[in-house]
C-alpha cells in the first residue's frame, strides 16, 4: 500500500468514525436523554460532555480535520477524486468542525459550569431549555454533514481505484 492510498484509507476510517459516533448519539443517546426528567438529563449531557474529552475522540475528531486536506493534496492529479475530497474536507471544517466549535462547545461549556445541586426545578428547566434545543439542533446540522462526509469519500475512495 502507498502513502497516498493509507492517506486515503485513514481519511475514510477517520471521516466514518466521526460519522458513527454522531449518529449514534442521534439514534440512541438523545432520544434515551430526552425522557429522563431535567436533573437527570443535565447529570448525563455533563457526564457525557467530559468523558468525550479523550484522546480517542480527539484522535478521530482532529485527525479528520488534518488528514481530509492531505488527501486532497495527494489526489490533486485526479480531477474527479480531487473535487469530492475538497468537497468532503470543506463540508467537514463548515459543518461539522465548526458547528461544533461555535455551536454545541460553547453549549457544553454553559452546562458544565452550572452547579446542578444548587438549581431548584425551575433553574434546571431554564438550564435545559437554554441547553437541549440549540445543542440538538447544531448536532443534527454535524450528523447531516458528516454523512455526507462519508459518502464523499468513500465515492472518492472507490473512483481512485478506478482512474
Amino acid at each position: 500500500m502507498n502513502l497516498k492510498t493509507l492517506v486515503l484509507l485513514l481519511g475514510t476510517v477517520s471521516t466514518a468514525l466521526i460519522s458513527g459516533l454522531f449518529y449514534a448519539y442521534s439514534c440512541s443517546v438523545m432520544p434515551g436523554l430526552a425522557r429522563l426528567s431535567d436533573l437527570s438529563f443535565l447529570q448525563a449531557m455533563q457526564s457525557i460532555n467530559r468523558a468525550i474529552l479523550n484522546p480517542l475522540f480527539f484522535i478521530s475528531f482532529m485527525g479528520t480535520l488534518i488528514i481530509l486536506p492531505i488527501s486532497v493534496w495527494f489526489f490533486k492529479e485526479q480531477p474527479a477524486v480531487f473535487y469530492l475530497l475538497l468537497a468532503a474536507c470543506l463540508v467537514y471544517f463548515g459543518a461539522v468542525f465548526l458547528v461544533t466549535l461555535m455551536g454545541n462547545v460553547p453549549l457544553n461549556n454553559l452546562l458544565d459550569g452550572a452547579d446542578l445541586g444548587k438549581l431548584d426545578e425551575s433553574g434546571l428547566r431554564s438550564l435545559r431549555e437554554k441547553f437541549e434545543p440549540g445543542w440538538n439542533l447544531y448536532h443534527r446540522i454535524r450528523t447531516i454533514a458528516s454523512f455526507i462526509c462519508i459518502i464523499l469519500v468513500a465515492y472518492a475512495a472507490i473512483l481512485s481505484r478506478n482512474t
